[in-house]
């Protein structure tokens, strides 16, 4: 009797066909299966999503190819990616898309082989004598596959015997050798050793804590618990099926969060499953890397690494690593989540407040909400953990959905660092207002000391503008509706949104007076600012334009770790994570750069920022000094960050989200509509919205269209309409049904962002 698959081929738009399995490898085909299939004039590959002995579609044809039998992805993975495309209102092939890599899913690249010699048998010694007698360099070869006792490369033959590969084929024509080729695997980290570093003990407090984890690792079912496909769970902050509750851990920089991680993943090995890890920053995976692998470098366990500094080999053979068991540990960024892990046991998202874990292309998923789906589908356990909780998760924990734990002191009884906040209104008038005179001071007194210091502002370039001051012309994007950033040490002019790149002037373009002048101040600024006061110290700086080579992150965290560094100048990518302890000095050299954007979200992210980098400072033996700049200083959020009160913030800023109806206690949809053609993309914004208002659920609020904050972008002028509801899947639904009826100009591109983080 015939069987038939349900096969989504990939880049069709979502669809899926039915095709006869056949005959001699229907049984060894399973959902999860790759195969190519005919498709009208050509053949695709695509992914059997479902198997039944009937099918109702005429004419099927037959399977062409079997790409991979094994299962590419688990049936949870795929009713995984079911949800997504529900709760986030997408095509069902983007989510799948997402969670199964390019590398994979294109087949394109292969595991690494290379050729290897061992001995076929020993050779006796008189034959060995001979050998050596007639053909000295072949006695070579044989002597060095001796010594090593193992197969080794061809290659390293070669060169350690200085031999032909004649040589080597006539011995194995002899038989004194064998040559097999064998698997290579590309390990992003083969050139590094890894020392074992023993569990540390925890405090009181930690200890505590980490009972509750326990109970909870304990409690979960673990493995692959049955889901609905038809009725998956449709809110990430539901826990109605989900036995225990997601765990928040709430702890100040510097608390020890990460030796929780560490001992509650060997719990996690010690029952025989597995864990993934979830950084923010790629910048942060080198370091939490380095911590993981020499914590179980005596262990059996091997530590995959995904994220998107990986070149394609490597995150091949990372992922079929995961996917074949041998690597029970996985650490990366956002798309880690998506990782192939069988037998589940915990997921730990570090720094769950951060915005980086939210995807801004379609899908736009969040991975922190994505992990707690997954971890109920899983039966597993789940841990979230911040200094600066987002509002969402800490309204969960308020409300019981997640159990709370807290973490209040620094390890070994270290002070929280103090932090001085500089009204920098109140400095004196000078040529040059970047760093203030107390900072300044402070940095001469840790350069005496051999301390190290942390500059902090979040703005690439040298200048964020060049503006004339004989006419007022601005040096614009013509693709976006933002000003140039000056970058001096390639003397271009580069805009942040789209890419643009022109030289730089000498002369306004407008009036073509020379009196044009650089305006604002970013990191390359600063770092030339800095050379200058401290001409004998050490300054890096670590931006995504320093930091583009694959390894230059591991190698300027690896000098600054070993003090080669004095003065490290950075964005975001150092705010975060880093653990260094001879940094007792942090410098915010303009705390309100995000504070004043159109933005409901903007207090808080200064107040995430501004505590999460002055926890930099002060995790060695010396008490660490923060410096906050500022033109705003008596801002609710700089002055909660100041004294290290995430309640006050947290009880001032909800009220705010309340009145006002924002998230947390709604959900937020942005729907984007643009178009090169800014009447037509504007006409489309109000027809959509003319629509919505006929079919929305009631309790759906929906605001008027309106031109974005950055209201061009990429050559295309942008609308946007804001939507808050209680219920997100029923809306979710309503806007699906209601987009895929409305025609659009072939020239206007909607997007529709569930959870948006980013309103700009």
């Amino acid at each position: 009797m015939p069987k038939y698959a349900r096969v989504m081929v990939d880049d069709s738009g979502g669809n899926a066909f039915d095709y006869e399995l056949p005959e001699p490898v229907a049984a060894s085909l399973s959902v999860g299966s790759r195969v190519r299939v005919p498709v009208r004039t050509r053949t695709a590959i695509g992914t059997i999503i479902e198997i039944s002995e009937t099918t109702e579609a005429s004419g099927v044809k037959l399977i062409t190819e079997v790409v991979s039998a094994e299962p590419i992805l688990s049936p949870l993975l795929i009713r995984l990616g079911a949800w997504i495309a529900d709760y986030y209102c997408c095509p069902i092939e983007a989510a799948m898309k997402t969670i199964l890599p390019q590398v994979i899913r294109k087949a394109a690249v292969g595991h690494k082989t290379q050729l290897f010699a061992r001995l076929a048998q020993p050779l006796a010694a008189d034959d060995f004598a001979a050998l050596k007698k007639r053909a000295p360099i072949q006695a070579g070869i044989v002597e060095h596959l001796i010594a090593a006792a193992k197969p080794v490369a061809i290659s390293e033959l070669l060169e350690k015997c200085d031999a032909t590969h004649q040589a080597v084929q006539s011995l194995a024509k002899k038989n004194v050798l064998v040559i097999e080729s064998q698997k290579i695997e590309r390990d992003p980290f083969q050139e590094e050793t890894f020392l074992h570093a023993a569990a540390l003990e925890l405090n009181a407090e930690q200890t505590t804590l980490f009972e509750k984890v326990r109970a909870a690792i304990d409690a979960a079912p673990g493995g692959h618990r049955a889901v609905d496909a038809e009725s998956p769970e449709p809110d990430p902050t539901s826990t109605a099926r989900c036995f225990p509750r997601p765990l928040l851990l709430h702890g100040v920089t510097g608390s020890g969060k990460t030796e929780i991680y560490l001992q509650a993943i060997q719990l996690v090995l010690a029952r025989d499953q597995s864990a993934i890890m979830l950084v923010p920053e790629i910048s942060l995976t080198p370091q939490t890397v380095e911590r993981f692998k020499s914590r179980f470098a005596a262990t059996q366990h091997e530590v995959a690494v995904l994220h998107s500094h990986l070149s394609e080999g490597e995150r091949h053979d990372e992922w079929h690593k995961i996917r074949d068991g041998r690597a029970r540990i996985v650490i990366g960024a956002r798309s880690a989540i998506f990782a192939p892990c069988t037998r589940l046991g915990l997921i730990v998202v570090d720094e769950e407040h951060e915005n980086s874990y939210k995807q801004e292309e379609t899908p736009r998923y969040h991975a922190r909400d994505i992990a707690v789906v997954r971890a109920k589908m899983e039966g597993c356990a789940i841990l979230l953990g911040s200094a600066t909780p987002s509002l969402e998760s800490y309204q969960n924990a308020v409300a019981g959905k997640y159990e709370l734990l807290k973490l209040t002191m620094r390890v070994d009884d270290k002070k929280m660092p103090f932090i001085r906040v500089v009204d920098m209104r109140m400095e004196p008038a000078k040529k040059s207002a970047i760093l203030s005179e107390k900072l300044i001071a402070s940095m001469k007194d840790r350069l005496a000391k051999k301390e190290q210091t942390i500059l902090f502002l979040n703005r690439r370039g040298f200048s964020t503008s060049l503006i004339c001051s004989a006419c007022g012309y601005v040096c614009q994007c013509p693709n976006c509706s933002v000003a140039l950033t000056f970058h001096r040490a390639q003397s271009r002019i580069v805009c942040h949104i789209c890419g643009h790149i022109a030289v730089a002037p000498t002369k306004c373009p407008e009036c073509k007076d020379r009196s044009i002048r650089y305006s604002g101040t970013g990191t390359e600024k600063v770092e030339d600012a800095v050379g200058k006061l401290f001409p004998g110290a050490v300054v890096k700086r670590m931006d995504a334009d320093a930091m583009t080579r694959k390894d230059a992150f591991r190698e300027t965290l690896g000098a600054f770790k070993t003090g080669k560094i004095d003065i490290l100048v950075g964005t975001q990518m150092i705010a975060k994570g880093l653990h260094f302890p001879n940094v007792t000095l942090v410098g915010i050299i303009n705390a309100d750069l995000a504070l004043h954007l159109p933005d409901f979200r903007a207090g808080e992210r200064t107040f995430q920022l501004l505590t999460q980098v002055a926890g930099r400072a002060g995790r060695g033996d010396v008490e660490g000094e923060v410096f906050v700049q500022s033109f705003t200083p008596f801002h609710p959020a700089i002055q909660f960050a100041r004294h290290h009160d995430f309640e006050g913030f947290w009880e001032e800023e909800v009220e705010h989200r309340r009145a006002f109806d924002y998230p947390p206690f709604t959900h937020l949809v942005l729907i984007a509509l643009r178009s090169p053609h800014q009447q037509r993309g504007e006409f489309s914004a109000q027809t959509l919205a003319r629509r919505l208002k006929e079919t929305l659920p009631p309790d759906t609020t929906l605001s008027d269209p309106a031109p974005a904050p950055l209201e061009k972008s990429h050559g295309n002028y942008r609308f946007h309409l804001m939507l808050r509801t209680r219920s997100i899947v029923r809306l979710s639904r309503a806007l699906r049904a209601v987009l895929d009826k409305l025609p659009f100009p072939e020239d206007v591109i909607v997007t529709v962002d569930v959870d948006a983080y980013q309103l700009l």
